[in-house]
């Protein structure tokens, strides 16, 4: 080995041997930089199926993202009878007084002039408004009594878990937003390491280079880089769990390290975009379970008639238990479900308060175990995150290939 002409080779070519760190710094940022993009884009694919194409990681495993999210939103974090009982029956018929007396009123208005518009209409003004407002005077005491039955029986009307399923799968941008913005600190951290790594890296590629001459060298170092850079980074977000000491250095995985900013992202996110008074609604009103909630609306309608039946009999001439009976108090169910979608809106703001689902799911997240603790984000990476370590390899060592043209040319 002559030193010597090692050192005047790179005293020739300075400005070459200058570049290798910097080059491998790039490398480094560039290769975190793609990474982290392929994990959140496209949405959807682009190319051909299924031969050629891309999709982000997490986009196109949606669902698999949203099941492991939501298990623990359900296991750890909300306890769906825990926070619907939160609701006070009494304060949501009060929200709802205005809203929902209209309604009962249109209904039985419209239900009478159906199935006795005759009677109806020969019926002095008082009469009417008497028994409007006989059943009027009954409608906060079946909505507070479904209330409580509902709330107590949530699981019966509601799939929590299906519902928060299918809002983050139906908006994939939801999901990637989910971890993203949670983790921002993270991703940025990830993108800036490629270039403290990058650099190392290119000052050992910078000896290696200056001792060897070899056209190999370049594009094996530029694969090491985009190779070790993208997995040192993302075993550095999560590990260790538990801070660890040395002489005066203590450190911990950046995650865990930000675990109050962490879970207040977390559930603001959650609160404002996925466990939303407005989703719940949806979800109750058409979801899979929403025959039962149905059920009970009209089982309670119909007890309200009956009980209405003997006042309302002189006046309209029913008869309690014939076929038009029947028809007419199945009638006034299928309105009051159809007037409901618009009456329960007045409640959204009350229900937001009192749900309270934000400081519910802060104050729960800060109980975990570092290991649950990590699956908030984990299982965005673990799976795929194989990939994204190997697309990094590759574009280093495509640059590195590129040095080597740059230098022998």
């Amino acid at each position: 080995m002559d030193i010597s002409a090692i050192l005047e080779d790179i005293r020739e070519h300075w400005h070459v041997y200058a570049t290798m760190p910097f080059i491998a710094a790039l490398i480094g940022y560039i290769t975190k930089r793609v990474a982290i993009e392929m994990m959140f884009r496209p949405l959807e694919f682009v190319g051909i199926k299924p031969f050629l194409g891309w999709q982000g990681v997490i986009p196109a495993n949606s669902r698999r993202m949203a099941t492991t999210a939501v298990d623990l939103l359900t296991k750890n974090l909300v306890d769906p009878q825990e926070i619907f009982s939160r609701l006070d029956p009494e304060e949501v018929v009060k929200e709802l007084e205005e809203p929902l007396l209209k309604a009962v009123e249109d209904v039985t208005r419209e239900v009478m002039e159906q199935y006795q518009p005759r009677l109806w209409e020969l019926l002095p003004t008082r009469a009417q408004r008497l028994l409007v407002d006989q059943v009027r005077a009954q409608a906060p005491k079946v909505v507070a009594r479904l209330m409580r039955e509902v709330s107590t029986n949530i699981d019966e009307v509601l799939d929590v878990n299906e519902m928060l399923i299918n809002a983050m799968v139906r908006d994939k941008s939801l999901t990637c937003r989910l971890i993203k913005e949670v983790a921002t600190p993270e991703l940025r951290f990830i993108a800036r390491s490629g270039i403290w790594f990058g650099f190392v890296i290119g000052l050992v590629q910078f000896v290696v280079w200056a001792l060897t001459k070899q056209p190999l060298i370049m594009p094996i170092f530029g694969f090491v880089t985009g190779f070790v850079t993208d997995w040192l980074a993302l075993k550095m977000i999560f590990y260790p769990r538990e801070p660890r000491r040395f002489l005066f250095f203590s450190w911990q995985g950046m995650f865990q390290k930000r675990r109050q900013a962490v879970a207040k992202d977390y559930g603001a996110l959650i609160a404002d975009e996925v466990l939303t008074v407005r989703n719940v609604m949806e979800a109750v009103l058409t979801g899979p379970k929403s025959d039962k909630l149905f059920a009970m609306i009209t089982r309670e309608v119909q007890r309200t008639i009956d009980t209405q039946a003997s006042i309302a009999k002189p006046l309209v001439a029913l008869t309690v238990g014939g076929v038009q009976y029947q028809e007419m108090k199945k009638a006034a169910a299928e309105k009051a479900i159809a007037y409901l979608p618009e009456t329960v809106k007045h409640v959204e703001s009350y229900a937001t308060d009192a749900l309270d689902v934000r400081n519910t799911i802060v104050t729960k997240m800060q109980q975990l175990t570092p290991l649950e603790f990590e699956g908030i984000l984990r299982p965005a990476f673990q799976q795929d995150e194989w990939k994204l370590i190997a697309v990094g390899a590759v574009i280093g060592g495509l640059v590195g290939e590129l040095q080597v043209l740059l230098l022998l040319h």
